[in-house]
C-alpha cells in the first residue's frame, strides 16, 4: 500500500488508551494516517424497539411514549460517550507526532465495519481485552480471534499498559505466515532500529537451524542483526516466560501455526500464549 492507514478499533475499555499511544507510535515511525473507529453496538445504537408486545392488561399510550423515549436518552448518551472516546483517543495519537487522524462512529456489528474499512488499512489495532476487561481478567475480548480470522492484515494488539519497544521478539517455525512475520519486520519501517531475536519452540534439527539461519538472513537484508534460540518446551509458555525475562517490548508471529504450534494462532494454545504474554503482539497472515 503506498500510503499506509492504521484501522484503530477502539471501546471504553481500559486497554484504549495504551492502544491509541501504540497507534500514535506505529504512525509515527511509518507515516501512516490513522482511522479512529468506535462501534456502537446495536443496542447501544438505538435500533428501535417493538414494545407493544410485552405492554399488556390496558397499558395505556403513556407508558410506551415514556419508554420510546428512554430508549432515545440511552442512544443520545451512547453517542456522546462514543464521540467523547474518540476525541480523546485521537488527542493522545497525535501527542506522537504531526499524524493524519480521522474519527468515525459507526452503528452495528464490529465484524460489518472491518470487512468494509479493513481493504484500506494497511493494519488493524485493537486492544487485547474489552469494554468488560476488568470483570474477565481470564478471557481475551471477543472480537479478537474474529478479527484475527476475517482481515489479511497484520493484526497489532496493544496490551493495558504503554511502552515504546525497542526490543523484539520473533516466533518462527518455518511455516507461511511465520515467514511473512519475518519479512515484514524486515522491510516494515516500523521496525527499523529495533534489537530482534527469533525463537523457535521445538528440538535442535539441523533441518530447523537451517530454517532459522535463513529467517535471520532475511532479517540482515533488511538492515537487522538477529539473534536466534531453539527452546523446547509449551509455545505459550516459552513465549511468555521469555518475554518476561529477557524484556522484550513486543512479539512479532504469525497468525496461523506449523507443526508443534500448528494451533497458533486459532486456537487454544494461541489464545493461553496472547492472554499470558504481557507484551503487545503483532499478529502477521
Amino acid at each position: 500500500m503506498t500510503n499506509p492507514n492504521i484501522l484503530a478499533l477502539i471501546d471504553g475499555s481500559a486497554y484504549s488508551e495504551s492502544l491509541c499511544h501504540y497507534t500514535g507510535w506505529i504512525a509515527a515511525r511509518t507515516g501512516a494516517t490513522v482511522e479512529l473507529t468506535h462501534v456502537l453496538g446495536r443496542r447501544e445504537g438505538g435500533a428501535s424497539q417493538d414494545l407493544s408486545g410485552s405492554i399488556r392488561l390496558g397499558a395505556r399510550t403513556a407508558l410506551l411514549e415514556e419508554l420510546a423515549a428512554l430508549d432515545a436518552q440511552r442512544n443520545k448518551l451512547a453517542q456522546a460517550t462514543g464521540r467523547a472516546i474518540l476525541e480523546d483517543g485521537k488527542a493522545i495519537v497525535e501527542q506522537h507526532g504531526d499524524i493524519a487522524v480521522t474519527t468515525r462512529l459507526r452503528n452495528g456489528d464490529l465484524m460489518d465495519t472491518v470487512t468494509e474499512r479493513e481493504g484500506l488499512a494497511s493494519m488493524l489495532a485493537i486492544g487485547k481485552r474489552g469494554e468488560a476487561a476488568d470483570f474477565a481478567k481470564l478471557h481475551l475480548g471477543s472480537n479478537l480471534e474474529r478479527i484475527v480470522r476475517a482481515t489479511s492484515q497484520p493484526v497489532f494488539v496493544a496490551n493495558r499498559a504503554y511502552k515504546e519497544p525497542q526490543k523484539i521478539l520473533i516466533a518462527y517455525d518455518g511455516g507461511a505466515s511465520s515467514m511473512k512475520a519475518v519479512d515484514l519486520v524486515a522491510r516494515n519501517p516500523l521496525f527499523a532500529g529495533l534489537d530482534c531475536t527469533i525463537v523457535t519452540v521445538g528440538h535442535q534439527t539441523d533441518d530447523l537451524a537451517e530454517d532459522l539461519n535463513r529467517a535471520a538472513m532475511t532479517l540482515q537484508s533488511g538492515g537487522h542483526q538477529a539473534e536466534t534460540h531453539i527452546i523446547q518446551g509449551s509455545p505459550d509458555q516459552v513465549l511468555g516466560d521469555l518475554t518476561d525475562r529477557a524484556g522484550y517490548d513486543l512479539l512479532v508471529m504469525g497468525a496461523y501455526g506449523h507443526s508443534r504450534i500448528r494451533s497458533l494462532i486459532i486456537g487454544s494454545t494461541t489464545t493461553e500464549m496472547i492472554r499470558s504474554c504481557k507484551v503487545p503482539v503483532v499478529l502477521v497472515k
